[in-house]
Parts: structure tokens; C-alpha cells; sequence
């Protein structure tokens, strides 16, 4: 497959209509006809010999090969952008790595790993960017960064991913509340303030899981709150407004200090795993991965 001039203009037709999902509004989009989007994703259907969408009741809908091939696609231009870019910084020395993480993470896991890189590669142009998971795998498939370090659930049959570090999941209260000096059973947390993150963020997903692993939902829960900015759930929770569910590295300080207090919880001993992800099929998977082994030995 002529895989640089099928991706100037057929595959790009494709990753179009994958995100609008309107031949219309994807041919203006491209400037270019709506025959000519349909001539592109017939091509690419009777090249791959399998159908990219289905079209019921007015709603066009990606098929399973679809979003596999959309995720090739992505991969492919993020290369083909990624060595545009090298060869335009090689002659200034300049490499540059653009990557995301989770707030936890983010805040915390990367701190002193930052400071290490950043002596190591002094030329280094970074760019680390912070949000929640979903907006991290979002912008992963649209090739905006390189590789992302989650917490969280993903779907790992799309991406390729490695296991980057074990972390307890605990709750926490003030010392005011009654439950920061005794053991309790989960359920007695149901008629509790809980401070939650926001939507989409892997914190919130966890707890969730946690939730229904108790045969319980949201609804079980007899008041919740939703904020979307980590010290403010630690000073509410500090202020006894609330308790909360985070992993444990981002209360370390707070722990040690004594201005927080980890839950008692009868059962519950909960680990996750932050995963280093990256899409599949990428041609600079061999580059990823030395930079996943230089963060993992930065990070001991």
C-alpha cells in the first residue's frame, strides 16, 4: 500500500468522516465534494475488503474495522508528523517529546521525574500536558501527544501499553470526623459527604468500580459532591466537609503531617496500576519505549 500518498489525502478523508460523521459537513470541511469523500471510502473499504461504516435510520456509525483502522490512521500521521518535525528540528539539535498524564500523576508522580529529565536533556523541547483520562485517550487517537501516563480503566485491546507503577487507593478524612479513629465497613461510608472528581477522570472511575464491586451505584450514595481540582478536594476534606478516594501519593504530605487521616476500612485494600500508553502500530514505538525505561529508572 502506497501508505505516504494514500495518507495526503484517502486516509485523511477517512479520519474526517470518523470524527463528524456527515459526508456533508466532511467534504466541506476538506473542500472537496461529497462524491470524492464516497470515492475515498469506497477505495479504502475495497482495498481493506471490509466495510468502515454503516449508515441506519440517518446515523452514520463506525464498524468495528473502522475504529480499528482509525487508530492505524492516527498512528500513521502522528509518525509522519513526528518525522516532519525531527527533520526540521535536526539541524537546530532540538529534540521534542509531547506527552500527557492524569492530575495524580501529573502533580506527583512526575515531579522529580521532570527535574531529572530536564538535567538529562537540556535542549529538551517538552511539553507535558494535565486532564483526565478521557481527554488524554481523546487526544491520544487525535495525535496531539506522543504517549500518555493514565490512571484509570482504557480499553487495552486498542492501545499498547506497559504497566508503569502500583499504587494504593485509600479513603481519607479529617481528624475531626468520627471515622478517622475507628474501623468501618463500606456501607457505613453510603450516608457520608463524598467529594468525587470530575467525570472522566480515573480517580472518579475507580471508585465507581469500587461501588459496584459493593453492590452499589451513585445512587446508593445518601449526598456527593463533584470537583474537578485535587487541593481543593484535600482542603474540603481537611475541613471535614466531606470524606474522599485517592491514591495514596497525592496525601502523602498530609498523612505524614497528621492533617489527614486514612480510612479504616474493613475488606478494603485496593491497588491500581498507572499504565504508560501509546497507539498501536506507531512507527516510533522503539522511541517510546525508551523514554517509558528512562522515566521507570528516573522514578526509583
Amino acid at each position: 500500500m502506497e501508505v505516504f500518498h494514500i495518507l495526503d489525502y484517502r486516509l485523511t478523508t477517512f479520519i474526517t468522516l470518523y470524527k463528524i460523521l456527515n459526508y456533508t459537513e466532511t467534504a466541506k470541511a476538506l473542500h472537496i465534494t461529497q462524491p470524492a469523500v464516497s470515492q475515498h471510502i469506497k477505495y479504502l473499504e475495497d482495498y481493506y475488503k471490509t466495510k468502515l461504516f454503516t449508515y441506519e435510520n440517518k446515523i452514520l456509525t463506525p464498524t468495528h474495522e473502522g475504529e480499528s483502522l482509525y487508530l492505524y490512521a492516527i498512528a500513521m500521521k502522528t509518525s509522519a508528523d513526528k518525522i516532519k518535525e525531527s527533520l526540521e528540528l535536526k539541524n537546530l539539535e532540538k529534540p521534542s517529546l509531547s506527552f500527557g498524564t492524569t492530575l495524580t500523576i501529573g502533580e506527583y508522580t512526575m515531579r522529580d521525574i521532570l527535574k531529572k529529565t530536564l538535567i538529562d536533556f537540556k535542549n529538551l523541547k517538552l511539553s507535558m500536558n494535565v486532564s483526565n483520562t478521557k481527554n488524554l485517550l481523546s487526544q491520544l487517537r487525535d495525535g496531539q501527544i506522543d504517549f500518555a501516563i493514565l490512571e484509570g480503566h482504557f480499553d487495552k485491546a486498542q492501545y499498547a501499553s506497559f504497566p508503569f507503577k502500583s499504587v494504593d487507593f485509600i479513603g481519607v478524612a479529617s481528624p475531626k470526623h468520627d471515622f478517622s479513629n475507628k474501623s468501618i465497613t463500606f456501607h457505613d461510608l453510603l450516608e457520608e459527604n463524598i467529594i468525587l472528581r470530575e467525570e472522566g477522570s480515573g480517580t472518579r472511575n475507580i471508585f465507581l468500580q469500587i461501588l459496584y464491586e459493593q453492590n452499589f451505584t451513585l445512587d446508593s450514595l445518601h449526598h456527593y459532591i463533584e470537583i474537578g481540582n485535587m487541593s481543593i478536594i484535600k482542603d474540603l476534606v481537611l475541613e471535614n466537609f466531606g470524606l474522599s478516594f485517592l491514591y495514596k501519593e497525592s496525601v502523602e504530605k498530609e498523612l505524614n503531617n497528621g492533617s489527614l487521616k486514612a480510612l479504616d476500612i474493613h475488606g478494603f485494600d485496593v491497588q491500581r496500576e498507572f499504565n504508560f500508553v501509546y497507539l498501536k502500530g506507531s512507527l516510533h514505538k522503539d522511541e517510546y519505549i525508551q523514554w517509558f525505561n528512562y522515566f521507570i529508572k528516573q522514578s526509583k
